[in-house]
């Protein structure tokens, strides 16, 4: 257990929001980090949160623009970590003539202003940022069939631009983020470090989502949509993760015994192999394990889905966090439970 202070931001997304409440139950106390009021409540409402009873362990600040200079400086002061998780993700409606300004530029300012702010008080020593394992190849390389395995100290070159989609521009901010983190800490030398952690589709329950059809924001759709029986668009990277492994991830990089300045990827690989995830399997999983859903039509479970097989190396963080990254079924079972038990209160 630990009563340092960490300042986490992100906490109203997939991820922020099981960090926040594992970081409470590890005895942190937290400094959550939201655009509004509004935001915030909708922690404090939620009844997973209400259920921990730890009101007195969280407190939160309005940041409402995490590009604006000196945006974190009130954030950051008495704070003895931090965890920084927000960042853009896409939605499927950025245009190309948006891309920089909603993308690439929030990673970047975002990140590098935490750095700045973290710099200006004397307390930070550690700060754990979200990254993604498509920050460590080239987008090429992400959406074809290398034949290298990938590592956590894999890098690859910032891209330039034009993109050509959505993806290929959400891709740039992550690898630019990385790059120009990894850059402004060589010049600096700051006196705390940074932990990269690198997640790939992040697949499981997201208790601030309530209403059935909302699951399927996010990563979350790409096996639940093929369990409702609609065949996915495009061929997907076999990558994927238990979003309480990427959660448990970040709080366990706070540990001071774990080397700074150093990259965890965060994703699944069948025992002994590098092979990851292959996303058709969700129908057998989903055959096995809720037989009765499918019979009823609630799960049609016919959905078809092309994985594009992909190596990323994870036992760096395996043996460094002490943990097995959970399965592709356990995976499958946390959404699709989540998923049943919404359509049952509606």
């Amino acid at each position: 257990m630990s009563s340092d202070l960490v300042l986490i931001t992100g906490v109203t997304g997939h991820i922020g929001f099981r960090t926040l409440i594992l970081a409470l139950q590890a005895g942190y106390r937290v400094r959550a980090a939201a655009r509004s009021q509004s935001k915030a409540n909708t922690i404090l409402s939620n009844p997973v949160f209400k259920a921990l009873n730890s009101s007195s362990q969280l407190s939160f600040i309005i940041v409402p623009d995490l590009t604006v200079a000196g945006a974190y400086d009130e954030a950051v002061k008495g704070v003895n970590h931090v965890i920084h998780i927000a960042s853009p993700i896409t939605n499927g409606q950025t245009t190309p003539e948006e891309f920089q300004e909603r993308l690439i530029t929030p990673a970047v300012k975002g990140t590098i202003g935490m750095l700045e702010s973290a710099q200006k008080t004397g307390t930070v020593s550690r700060i754990v940022i979200t990254s993604s394992v498509v920050a460590q190849v080239p987008v090429a390389d992400f959406m074809g069939r290398p034949d290298y395995v990938v590592e956590a100290s894999t890098r690859t070159a910032t891209p330039a631009g034009p993109f050509t989609n959505e993806f290929e521009a959400y891709a740039a901010s992550k690898i630019t983020a990385l790059n120009e983190t990894e850059k402004w800490m060589a010049i600096q030398q700051p006196r705390f470090n940074v932990v990269h952690i690198h997640p790939s589709f992040i697949i499981g329950r997201d208790d601030l989502v309530t209403k059935s059809q909302n699951v399927m924001t996010g990563t979350n759709a790409v096996p639940l949509r093929v369990v409702l029986g609609n065949d996915a668009p495009y061929p997907t990277p076999g990558l994927s993760v238990h979003n309480d492994d990427v959660a448990r991830a970040h709080v366990l990089a706070l540990d001071s015994t774990v080397q700074g300045n150093e990259s965890f990827i965060v994703s699944y690989n069948p025992e002994g192999t590098f092979e990851g995830t292959t996303w058709q399997d969700a129908t057998d999983i989903v055959s096995r394990e809720f037989p009765e859903a499918v019979a009823k039509g609630l799960l049609p479970n016919n959905g078809k889905i092309q994985s594009i097989p992909l190596r990323y190396d994870t036992r760096k963080t395996e043996e460094t966090f002490g943990f097995k990254h959970q399965s592709y079924a356990e995976q499958v079972k946390s959404v699709v439970r989540h998923y049943l038990e919404l359509l049952a209160q509606e």
